[in-house]
């Protein structure tokens, strides 16, 4: 089996309890830990896989918590920082339908070195970029290009989640869509929401994205719809693959739950361009990922509530 290297931010969400939609009137919170690739990190580990973090947080107890989180996970944390910011923060929170609402409090995230000794590791494996905070500079962006440059001269499989968030590059879109590209013709695979592939191809029909999309570079496109399920396409085709009806409670780290699923999948394979190259088993293992970000948002939190390998691959 091959591991699966998340490289970013590992943060508290703090989840408002009551006053949906408001944050300003928010007076209780729920402390959960996340982050994007930390969220796919516990989702691959959960589901019996090999995943490495590599990110910072602060020499403080949420950072101490959260590092013992990723253990309790079976995430192997050997790559991951301490430094004497403070760990970054998520206040969130959820409308009736379960979706969010963020405000960050940026700390110890942007703050990861990079290690010119992790390279070697790369090798043969997969390197998942995916951290919504990466492009925003600091040494955070420094490390992440740089190790997509080692990624790249390693023949790791590279997958691409851009995380973007609205909140974060208020005004700044053009600059957002203008880092992303690099990733995207790059890619092995490209997992997007709706609105990021619209953002990031100037489109607006799903097919036209990808259409878009593959032209920069990107070899397999998912774009997740919701309860929709999940639009898979190649350059050669494209489907929507359906998911299943639950009922939602929080959608925090359902694309996560989603992307760390599928790249478990691959990382079971012994040769992944097999996979890559036969649509039909590419649709079984998006089917499966749909069911992993569907049965993610029946409870709260993200890593809390991420399945494990029974719930999703039954004999």
């Amino acid at each position: 089996m091959k591991k699966v290297f998340c490289i970013g931010e590992l943060l508290i969400d703090f989840i408002a309890k009551t006053e949906k939609n408001n944050l300003g009137k928010a007076m209780e919170f729920s402390k959960n830990p996340g982050g994007a690739p930390a969220n796919v990190a516990c989702a691959i580990s959960k589901l019996g896989g090999l995943s490495k973090f590599i990110g910072c947080v602060g020499e403080d107890s949420f950072g101490t918590y959260l590092i013992d989180v990723l253990k309790g996970n079976n995430v192997d944390t050997s790559l991951a920082q301490r430094n004497n910011a403070f760990t970054t923060l998520a206040f969130v929170s959820l409308d009736e339908d379960g979706e969010r609402d963020f405000v960050f409090s940026r700390g110890a995230d942007e703050n990861l070195k990079y290690d010119s000794s992790i390279k070697k590791e790369f090798a043969d494996n997969i390197v998942h970029f995916g951290a919504a905070t990466a492009l925003l500079g600091g040494n955070l962006e420094d490390a992440y290009n740089r190790y997509f440059f080692d990624a790249l001269t390693q023949n790791s499989f590279i997958s691409f989640d851009p995380n973007y968030r609205r909140d974060l590059w208020n005004g700044l879109t053009d600059v957002f869509q203008k880092k992303c590209m690099p990733f995207i013709q790059k890619a092995h695979l490209c997992k997007f929401s709706l609105e990021e592939a619209q953002l990031l191809s100037g489109e607006t029909n799903p097919i036209d994205c990808c259409y878009f999309l593959h032209e920069i570079g990107a070899e397999v496109i998912t774009i997740t719809l919701g309860k929709k399920g999940t639009l898979l396409s190649t350059i050669n085709k494209q489907q929507t693959i359906p998911s299943i009806m639950v009922k939602t409670l929080d959608t925090t780290g359902a694309g996560d739950a989603f992307i760390g699923c599928l790249l478990y999948q691959l990382a079971c394979k012994d040769l992944i361009s097999d996979a890559m190259d036969n649509f039909n088993v590419l649709s079984k293992m998006v089917t499966n990922a749909n069911i992993a970000g569907a049965l993610s948002t029946t409870g709260y939190g993200a890593i809390s509530s991420l399945p494990k390998h029974e719930d999703i691959f039954k004999s």
